[in-house]
């Protein structure tokens, strides 16, 4: 999925209101972009980090740029925009380039299913139980080379968790795929000390037969695409 207006760099000052951030640009100028990212972004946030932006000139858009990347001092990529993993996994799915989901005649978004909840993605072809997959973007990192979700406590994924579990009951394939925007990490976990209850969850559903994926990005200030798999261990 490449960026549809060029990034440009800029420094971050400040993430606030949950979608606004204060940003100064090469030139010195500051402004406030919007931030895609609902979550806490742990480790994400901090004053004076090299962030990347994505102008636009939409009269539409009350703000005129939005927080795309965030470049670590290492060099790696970590991307913070919660809508890139449906967005490139539609596109992915649609072609059968997901390894464990390919060979589904339709892949649809946002279908409604459990208890007042969409699911990311239903899978269905002929002669072949239906795929539940939900999607979770992954950007918390503590420990090197380790991914994390999630990054705060999360009742509605404990929600989803279970309402996977529910169609595995029901005789459907049910999928928690984790999307990694790093590309420092190569392998993943549940952040369990942050969110107990997410991870027990995890556990029941996994226990009743939900599958779980993992798969990291290429990130650059260019574009982001779908990686390689990942090992994903339990807590």
């Amino acid at each position: 999925m490449r960026f549809q207006t060029p990034l440009i760099p800029a420094v971050l000052l400040r993430r606030y209101k949950r979608f606004l951030a204060d940003a100064r640009l090469g030139c010195g100028q500051e402004i406030t972009a919007h931030v895609a990212n609902p979550g806490s972004m742990l480790g994400l946030k901090d004053e004076g980090l090299k962030i990347w932006l994505e102008p636009n000139d939409d009269p539409k858009r009350k703000l005129k740029y939005a927080w795309r990347l965030v470049e670590h001092e290492s060099g790696a990529f970590t991307g913070v925009d919660t809508g890139v993993p449906n967005r490139m996994l539609r596109a992915a799915l649609g072609a059968g380039e997901v390894p464990g989901l390919e060979g589904y005649d339709h892949v649809r978004p946002e279908v409604k299913y459990g208890e007042n909840s969409r699911i990311d993605f239903l899978l269905t072809g002929a002669d072949r139980p239906d795929a539940y997959v939900e999607v979770k973007s992954v950007t918390l990192s503590r420990h090197d080379g380790i991914a994390e979700f999630p990054d705060s406590v999360t009742a509605r994924g404990a929600k989803h968790l279970a309402e996977l579990a529910a169609m595995v009951r029901a005789g459907h394939r049910a999928v928690m795929l984790y999307l990694v925007q790093r590309t420092d990490c190569h392998e993943v976990t549940l952040a369990a000390d942050l969110d107990p209850g997410y991870a027990a969850a995890f556990a029941a559903a996994t226990a009743e037969g939900v599958e779980v994926m993992a798969f990291d990005c290429l990130i650059s200030p260019e574009a982001i695409t779908l990686g390689q798999p990942l090992p994903f261990r339990a807590p």
